[in-house]
């Protein structure tokens, strides 16, 4: 299975991810959420591997320009129904190597997942 990104072309992580990436000679697919939305099965699976806290991107702008009726009561379903909704309230990139996920862009992490 290839290497599979998601997140939004015009993130400023996605870009220091990308580049992190290509400069190691890692082949990847990259899925844009702005473009092609997210399914519920992923995003269901990702927050029940993370927690929908880490899965839910609470300092972005799009969150935080959100109503605050939308904000309170926040739980695993609601944050779903909301990332399903507004696919940038996504955290970024999310990294999928097939047996395993990395949330999020530290080049510590990517390192040891392409050791060499």
């Amino acid at each position: 299975m290839p290497i599979k990104m998601y997140g939004i072309k015009n993130c400023d992580t996605i870009k220091k991810a990308r580049t992190w990436l290509e400069g190691h000679g890692v082949a990847y697919d990259f899925h844009d959420y702005k473009a092609s939305g997210i399914d519920r099965p992923s995003l269901e699976a990702w927050v029940e591997e993370f927690g929908w806290e880490t899965v839910l991107n609470r300092a972005g702008t799009t969150f935080k320009k959100l109503p605050d009726a939308d904000k309170q009561g926040l739980d695993a379903e609601k944050a779903i129904a909301l990332m399903l909704a507004q696919p940038s309230m996504i955290k970024r990139p999310m990294l999928d190597l097939g047996g395993r996920r990395i949330v999020g862009f530290k080049p510590e992490a990517y390192d040891a997942a392409f050791p060499g």
